[in-house]
């Protein structure tokens, strides 16, 4: 098993930074607006550590509408997964934004700076609570409630929200900035298979230190961003679903956060499937794992989230 992992790790190493230099970026626009779709800086100038001016540099939001009189002024923010080297963002990021925008929901796809093109921890995590305030913020203009924000990850991205969601910043009323004037905590936690564990200097399973030559530094990465060390009876209510045999990123890390939320009283919800490999979004034909969007279904209603409030009408 180790050997497995171990070249795992190395193929990602080796493989998808090359790969994702041929994928493309989230540009900003409003060239898809007949779609509902647009894509916004999340920084008016160049964003804080950035290394360029190129896509890669710049983090985005791609913004999904909801069907017009299907509003309900729920928000989630959706951040894809991929090992930092790159971001699965149709799979993880445009389909889970069309399942939720079907529910009423504005969707907002995170696209966060990469490990993979220089961008260590804490940037992603910057960029991740930027998102989170730009839409509180703005919640008059999407004309959602700002305190109905749900932020989901997966895999990469999982550990990413799990970090926002334990490691906020408040609002600083007294900033110039207007969107740092708000919390960049969001409302409620949604997790699949999430890299709970992924600082470790643990070569067993697949590491991000091993991934980019950072086991040096690994220690001190895993003390600051380990998000089941940062869990308080403040972290949002959650739900988490993880598969009993994904050789990728084992089920105990996603069960070590669990039981931190448990011990810090935080309401969770948890769903451990038998089967499934690892990356599977919305699902891949098993029978069982599939029913997982609708076991969220019913947890987002529970939250009160698909009931439609009459958001703030703009000044």
């Amino acid at each position: 098993m180790k050997h497995f992992f171990a070249t795992l790790g190395v193929g990602l190493l080796a493989c998808s930074p090359a790969w994702a230099q041929n994928l493309p970026c989230a540009t900003v626009g409003e060239n898809n607006a007949f779609l509902g779709i647009q894509t916004v800086r999340l920084w008016p100038g160049d964003a804080p550590q950035a290394k360029g001016k190129a896509c890669e540099d710049t983090p985005t939001l791609t913004v999904f509408e909801p069907q017009r009189g299907h509003e309900n002024g729920s928000a989630v923010v959706v951040l894809p997964g991929g090992a930092n080297t790159h971001l699965s963002g149709n799979l993880e990021g445009r389909q889970i934004a069309d399942w939720f925008t079907a529910r009423g929901f504005r969707a907002f796809i995170l696209s966060y700076r990469l490990t993979s093109n220089g961008y260590v921890l804490p940037v992603p995590l910057l960029d991740a609570r930027r998102a989170i305030q730009t839409v509180r913020a703005r919640a008059r203009d999407y004309q959602i409630e700002p305190n109905r924000i749900v932020v989901i990850g997966f895999s990469a991205g999982g550990h990413l929200a799990a970090l926002a969601a334990t490691q906020s910043v408040p609002g600083n009323p007294d900033a110039e900035d207007p969107i740092e004037r708000v919390s960049s905590r969001p409302d409620y936690l949604v997790l699949g298979y999430p890299w709970i564990g992924a600082i470790s200097a643990d070569t067993s399973h697949l590491s991000y230190c091993k991934i980019f030559n950072l086991m040096d530094n690994c220690e001190a990465l895993r003390t600051a961003y380990s998000p089941d060390l940062f869990v308080t009876r403040e972290t949002p209510p959650t739900f988490w679903f993880h598969t009993f045999n994904d050789q990728t990123v084992p089920v105990e890390q996603g069960l070590r956060f669990y039981e931190a939320l448990v011990k810090a009283g935080v309401p969770a919800e948890a769903h451990i499937f038998a089967n499934g490999p690892h990356g599977t979004g919305l699902g891949k034909g098993d029978a069982a794992l599939d029913q997982w969007p609708s076991l969220l279904e019913i947890w987002l209603r529970a939250q009160g989230l698909l009931e439609a409030v009459r958001p703030a009408a703009k000044p």
